[in-house]
């Protein structure tokens, strides 16, 4: 009879399998998938990941004779049998949607007319639904290609050796004059990545920043490279180019103090495009191991911390997932002192705020020379300030925190480009800033 204890102990080496075969078999796949997705944004994202699983399968088909192995076969067999999965999962929507329109244009039909034509608009259904599976796929973008071969970009490097802290690191410092330092400073600053750091970690991190020139043309990354470091750009312009057959697009344009090359640290995967130097400039290069130290987890935990706040915020209530977690990065935190002055009425709007803590009070001015009267008062989870970057005018009203509290801050510019679906909804909810009707004496 088996001892307890040793039957305790089988789930255990079960469940210690179970995230082995996940850590080395799924996760790679997955965060290549991702990261393909993210960086294309596609319009049909169900779509875009059939393609891209679909074109992984014919690189390992190329090199499938020159492996020979036979745990790469049983994971080509696995791979082939969820794309067929798919596949007819695809099958059988596009099946109901052709059934849904033919019948929704029979009902529409004379009854005289339903009986003769039925036949030729099945048929014409059918033409379209075939056309639209010939054009589909063509119009998404080439995704990366994952690399198959020693596997270093997603396996290894996400859970070998070079994601293994050691408790002796010691980050390597370049020395720098204090107007380099204030520059990199400035530089970091506007990058989502570097805002959850304290105060150390980012003094630490700038002394880490090595120094390096380039000429325009210089290729700085080339696609399909392992990614060992990033950069940011402090002078100068560089574009982001992607293959498309035999040519390079240009996917982007960063300039000065702008970051590039973060997606291979963050994602664990291949370089996804090359970067040329359009003019001179100077460039702060990042190791990967000062990057995963200081910088990866602290974005990590910011990121995490945020989003189970935004969860709470009716606001943000319809965002997915991943719209949500890419308004968390983009967060900045301010602390304030009780009585400090947020927003001025008549200023120009430069910001959108949510209260992460404590509590803040809207006061107004109805006429000119006249105190300011109390609007409303903004507890954990409200947001202000949107008002004036929807509309583009000055602020409204005044806002001032009534103790001691903690603020989201999220910039115009990004306020625009990441809260773009949400728009309507704030349009719709700013009659809670109508003004009350001011006294008849004053009228």
């Amino acid at each position: 009879m088996a001892s307890p204890t040793a039957g305790a102990a089988c789930p255990s080496r079960s469940a210690q399998e179970h995230l082995m075969y996940l850590q080395e078999k799924v996760n790679p796949i997955l965060e290549a998938l991702v990261t393909a997705v993210l960086l294309e944004r596609p319009e049909e994202p169900d779509f875009f990941m059939l393609k891209w699983l679909c074109e992984q399968t014919k690189t390992i088909d190329a090199s499938e004779g020159q492996r020979g192995s036979s745990s790469t076969t049983d994971e080509i067999a696995e791979l082939r049998k969820g794309i067929e999965a798919l596949k007819e999962r695809k099958a059988e929507l596009e099946a109901k949607k052709a059934s849904s329109r033919t019948d929704s244009k029979a009902d529409a039909q004379p009854p005289e007319m339903k009986s003769d034509k039925s036949t030729k608009v099945d048929e014409e259904e059918d033409d379209e639904e075939d056309e639209d599976d010939d054009e589909g796929p063509d119009e998404i973008p080439e995704p990366p290609k994952m690399n198959r071969g020693p596997r270093q970009s997603v396996s290894a490097e996400a859970y070998g050796m070079w994601n293994k802290k050691s408790l002796d690191f010691a980050a390597p410092v370049y020395d720098k004059t204090v107007e380099q330092k204030t520059r990199i400073e400035k530089c970091l600053e506007s990058s989502f990545l570097f805002n959850g750091l304290d105060k150390q970690d980012l003094n630490t991190l700038i002394l880490a920043f090595k120094e390096k020139k380039v000429t325009a043309g210089e290729r700085v990354i080339q696609q399909g490279d392992d990614g060992d470091c990033m950069y940011m750009l402090e002078t100068g312009s560089v574009d982001c180019l992607k293959k498309v057959g035999d040519d390079e697009k240009v996917v982007k344009t960063c300039d000065s103090g702008e970051v590039f090359g973060e997606l291979a640290l963050l994602y664990n995967c291949a370089r996804a495009a090359s970067v040329v130097a359009t003019e001179d400039g100077t460039l702060w290069v990042l190791d990967r191991e000062t990057f995963n130290f200081i910088v990866k987890d602290a974005a990590s935990k910011k990121r995490d911390t945020y989003t189970e706040f935004l969860k709470k915020v009716p606001l943000f209530a319809n965002m997915d997932t991943y719209e949500m977690m890419t308004v968390a990065d983009a967060l900045k935190v301010e602390t304030t002192e009780k009585d400090s002055q947020v927003i001025k009425q008549g200023d120009v709007g430069d910001k959108f705020y949510i209260i992460l803590s404590g509590e803040c009070v809207a006061k107004q001015s109805l006429l000119p020379g006249q105190p300011e009267q109390e609007m409303m008062v903004h507890t954990a989870g409200d947001y202000f300030g949107e008002l004036s970057l929807i509309k583009n005018q000055p602020r409204a009203a005044s806002v001032y925190t009534s103790a001691q509290a903690k603020l989201l801050s999220m910039d115009r510019k990004t306020f625009k480009r990441l809260l773009g679906p949400i728009a309507e909804i704030l349009r719709r909810q700013a009659v809670r800033y109508e003004k009350p009707e001011a006294p008849e004496e004053a009228k």
